[in-house]
């Protein structure tokens, strides 16, 4: 056996104590005060009929929120409205409803949010997540333009829209905003957040469909957090303009799940190349559940960005850049140790795609296989 160098036996045992320390997080050691109150307030969910959108309504309700669940089965909406109501912390008061859309589509967005403010008596959702969105994996060149523009329209789009008629609405209200006096008490903090996928970070072989997608949300995210810092500026602005600033803070967060075993999982599964399998065999798969919990525990603690795993937190502490950190001990730590070890990672990944082509050879094109 070769020894490692003495460099290497410090980078492992590092990276070690960090995997460690991103896996106690997660579980939800090291927390910090809850910063994502739910309690009495409304939370507009799309993507809300299965998977882990399902299991976020349940532990929404579970908190005492108010929830409007959307997506286009009826079916499959009113069966998770039944599991969320079950669990309600206040059933007496709680209140539920779905809304069957598209959310692909831009002027689904504007009448889901519509409805969401009249079924809210008047008031826009304090809480609005952007969960929709599905994977139809395959290689880039075998897959049709069409399915790549229906990946974007859903997985891109569909946040976008959402995020722009959202923010319209909290920052510009058809009843603009009245001065308040000076010790007027805020309300509590709106909440955008979307639901990216840890491939945002490391885009690998076989997602050319649905990686870049989820990477332009990233981005998306990114702009936004930036944009929403002019608004809460303003609220502290002793230069009066003729609009009168929101009175709440907005905060603008993402989610970045890796493999979940859901019925998206399966269906993934049905056009993943054999070369993204072997990529991934040794990746950590969660339950809805945990991948839930992670995302509202990354929430609870006020994170910008949240892996719902150990794999996802190393990737997204390695692919920071100028995005804010939520910890800037660990995370600061954390990009040398991953830089190091993406010394090892990056080469090994591209060796299986290589070597699958080797092994295989040429593969036949099939067009518009997706």
């Amino acid at each position: 056996m070769v020894p490692l160098e003495p460099g290497l036996h410090w980078a492992t045992g590092l990276a070690l104590v960090l995997t460690v320390t991103v896996s106690l997080q997660i579980m939800g050691f090291f927390s910090k005060a809850d910063k994502f109150q739910v309690e009495g307030r409304t939370v507009l969910l799309t993507g809300g009929s299965y998977g882990m959108g399902k299991e976020l309504a349940k532990l929404l309700s579970e908190r005492g929120a108010h929830i409007i669940l959307v997506a286009r089965n009826l079916n499959k909406l009113q069966i998770a409205l039944d599991y969320a109501k079950a669990a309600a912390k206040n059933p007496s008061t709680q209140r539920f409803h779905i809304i069957s859309a598209d959310v692909s589509i831009e002027s689904e967005n504007a009448r889901v949010l519509a409805e969401a403010t009249t079924w809210n008596r008047g008031t826009t959702p304090e809480i609005v997540w952007a969960n929709a969105g599905s994977s139809v994996p395959g290689l880039f060149i075998e897959t049709s333009l069409e399915t790549m523009r229906k990946q974007m329209d859903l997985n891109y789009w569909a946040a976008a829209y959402l995020a722009q008629h959202t923010l319209k609405a909290w920052l510009y209200p058809t009843t603009p905003y009245q001065p308040r006096g000076k010790d007027a008490k805020s309300e509590g903090p709106r909440h955008f957040i979307i639901t990216s996928s840890a491939v945002a970070f490391v885009n690998v072989a076989g997602y050319g469909p649905y990686g870049p997608a989820k990477t332009a949300l990233r981005g998306l995210l990114d702009t936004l957090r930036s944009e929403v810092h002019l608004y809460n500026g303003a609220r502290r602005s002793t230069t009066g303009t003729k609009q009168t600033p929101a009175p709440f803070d907005i905060n603008i967060q993402g989610i970045y799940p890796g493999n979940i075993s859901s019925p998206g999982h399966v269906e993934e599964d049905k056009t993943k190349h054999e070369v993204t399998k072997i990529l991934e065999e040794t990746d950590p798969i969660q339950t809805e559940v945990e991948a839930a919990r992670s995302a509202i525990k990354g929430l609870d603690n006020g994170n910008y960005m949240t892996g719902t795993n150990w794999l996802g937190e190393l990737m997204r502490i390695s692919m920071l850049g100028g995005s804010p950190k939520n910890s800037i001990i660990k995370d600061t730590i954390g990009q040398w140790l991953t830089s190091i070890v993406w010394l090892f990672i990056g080469p090994d990944l591209e060796s299986k795609v290589w070597g699958w082509g080797k092994k295989n050879g040429m593969p036949e094109l099939t067009e518009n296989k997706q």
